[in-house]
């Protein structure tokens, strides 16, 4: 069985949220979103793109539980549900002006068994706590981290470069969007977190390691000490959290619907 837990803080500077959670427990999904835009279409953004793929995989579950599916099927479905969602997000800022430009990082888990399919877009994490190891799973589409492996940025630099909050690929920018898609042995035991930037821009992985290992048996307390450690490093962003627990591999139940946080 697995157990989700997802919640968020505004945090200190920011009078309202542009971050959206949702939570699909009984069949093993999990997304969130970061949202960015002016006049709240950010807020608008995210929670387009985590209603999307909610509704996505709940429509097509039956062509992933069939005996005949497979691994490449289930990563095919929660990318083409990244590709509905960039779509909706797309032609919504399309159609009202409001909400012009606006787009939102997206990471989405699905769990299967003893695997877990992530698909991601943009500088939203997910973390992988396995014993006492902590293991950043995604990788950012930042201009900091394409500029780190060209090695034109130390960590440090880029921990304190002015351009660490500019994406290179985000949801409901344009027409197209190819989501990272990768395939993860779970382990009893495993911890993950997910996680928009409002935690990992002020709190070192370090902290969050230590975190999770020691309150990690309790995932609404740990959730809480996080977003603590956030506001306590100025927060200066919105943090939303989602923490998921594998003690046995996953069986999808059918008839629940997504628990969307606000």
């Amino acid at each position: 069985m697995i157990e989700m837990y997802g919640t968020m803080d505004a945090g200190i500077k920011r009078s309202h949220n542009e971050d959206a959670i949702a939570l699909l427990p009984s069949h093993g999904l999990a997304v969130l979103a970061d949202g960015m835009g002016g006049h709240n279409a950010g807020e608008v953004a995210s929670n387009l793109a985590v209603e999307t793929i909610a509704r996505f995989i709940r429509k097509h579950l039956d062509r992933f539980l069939a005996p005949s599916s497979d691994e490449p099927a289930a990563c095919r479905l929660l990318a083409d549900a990244v590709r509905e969602a960039n779509l909706k997000v797309f032609s919504t800022a399309q159609s009202r002006p409001e909400c012009s430009g606006m787009g939102t990082t997206v990471v989405a888990s699905l769990f299967s068994g003893n695997r877990l399919i992530s698909a991601h877009v943009g500088d939203s994490r997910m973390y992988r706590l396995r014993g006492e190891y902590l293991t950043l799973v995604t990788e950012d589409h930042s201009l900091v981290h394409e500029q780190m492996k060209r090695g034109l940025l130390t960590p440090i630099d880029a921990h304190h470069s002015q351009a660490k909050n500019i994406v290179t690929r985000a949801v409901g920018i344009a027409p197209d969007i190819e989501p990272d898609v990768h395939v993860h042995e779970v382990c009893r035991g495993d911890l993950y977190l997910i996680c928009s930037d409002g935690l990992t821009d002020v709190v070192p992985d370090e902290a969050i390691r230590l975190t999770m290992l020691e309150y990690g048996h309790q995932l609404d307390h740990t959730a809480k000490e996080l977003i603590n450690l956030a506001k306590d490093a100025g927060g200066p962003d919105n943090i939303a959290i989602v923490l998921i627990r594998a003690d046995a591999p996953f069986e999808r139940k059918r008839g629940l619907i997504a628990r969307l946080i606000r």
